[in-house]
């Protein structure tokens, strides 16, 4: 299997290579790219955020699939929400061939249940409920597990996330350390096994989002002045080098364009450093984030045929959902327009 610390050349002008046609998949695909069309265009977000209140953000999905009863409130919305993500990851199932890819993007909703188990035991609180069914362990096997602390029965690779949080949480007792030691496991999973997949795609996914942590992580760190040691909370096989986020972090947010100029993200760390350092927020570098996976994933439009539009379209539909999530939830609150605007890519 190759090593995660792969070559960090880039040796590309704007996204990642996303592999070759798979014609096994030209059903799927040219399915996908229908539903593509559907997916809610930027105007009808940008009019969710102007809109006057939350019952005419909410009126403007009412020719859409998120129909949403805003007497019903953010409950009727989170019921809507929910059932449209579970709708768009069971036709992911049904239409990716190689269930270990299936498997590998189930596993995310296991890392977020058992980041939610170990934050509890670590605080001395019980299992409890809340817990996803949507992945590869169901809700009441983790239960179970954290219970009566029996871990052999979780897959490996959720153990060694068990014990890289615990391990995390005991060496400083901060409840921090469960996230970061949690996501840098994670992290190295996926890259393992997009490797063992031999998918282009996966793996350049996986390393941009890697990257794309890091950038945020490096922004939020400086904007809190925070004193975790960079190599607790840095995740490694991006296409950037550790290093240069921990020089980052060295110097003044004013530094970051040159010091990521040369990299495809000078975008994302320049408009996100000028947004920390004029609003003491790291809103803008959430939306350019999401806005450069986004263009990645849209990329796969150059494929015919093939796994890489299944999984973009995936993405790319759960990220609608967020979105959508997110500007109902603001304009319940009262968020004042132009912060929703800052945050929606």
């Amino acid at each position: 299997m190759p090593s995660i610390k792969a070559d960090r050349t880039i040796d590309y002008h704007m996204y990642p290579p996303v592999g070759e046609d798979d014609w096994r998949y030209m059903f799927q695909t040219a399915q996908v790219r229908t539903l593509e069309m559907h997916l809610l265009s930027r105007a009808m977000l940008l009019d969710m955020v102007n809109a006057d209140g939350f019952e005419s953000a909410a009126a403007a999905l009412s020719s859409t699939e998120y129909v949403v009863a805003a007497a019903g409130g953010l409950a009727a919305v989170e019921d809507v929400l929910s059932a449209r993500r579970i709708a768009a990851r069971e036709l992911f199932a049904e239409l990716m061939l190689d269930e270990r890819v299936t498997e590998l993007f189930r596993s995310r909703v296991d890392y977020a249940n058992i980041r939610l188990a170990v934050r509890r035991v670590m605080t001395d609180q019980l299992a409890g409920e809340g817990y996803s069914d949507e992945g590869n362990v169901p809700a009441e096997m983790l239960r179970q597990v954290f219970t009566e602390q029996s871990f052999s029965l979780l897959p490996a690779y959720l153990a060694q996330a068990v014990d890289e949080g615990t391990l995390g949480y005991y060496q400083g007792k901060d409840i921090r350390q469960i996230d970061y030691a949690i996501d840098r496991a994670q992290n190295d999973y996926y890259l393992s096994r997009a490797y063992e997949l031999g998918s282009v795609f996966l793996v350049g996914l996986f390393r941009v989002q890697a990257d794309l942590l890091n950038i945020r992580t490096m922004l939020r760190l400086k904007l809190t002045e925070s004193d975790v040691r960079a190599r607790d909370v840095l995740v490694d096989g991006g296409f950037i080098e550790v290093e240069r986020f921990e020089r980052g972090l060295e110097g003044g947010l004013e530094g970051l364009s040159s010091l990521f100029g040369a990299t495809p993200y000078q975008r994302v760390v320049e408009a996100g450093a000028a947004y920390a350092a004029s609003d003491k927020s790291f809103l803008k570098a959430e939306q350019e984030s999401d806005a450069y996976l986004m263009g990645f994933l849209k990329s796969t439009s150059t494929i015919t045929a093939g796994p890489q539009p299944i999984i973009a379209y995936l993405l790319m539909k759960e990220h609608e959902i967020r979105t959508v999530r997110l500007i109902l939830t603001a304009k319940k609150s009262g968020l004042d327009t132009r912060l929703i605007l800052d945050r929606v890519s």
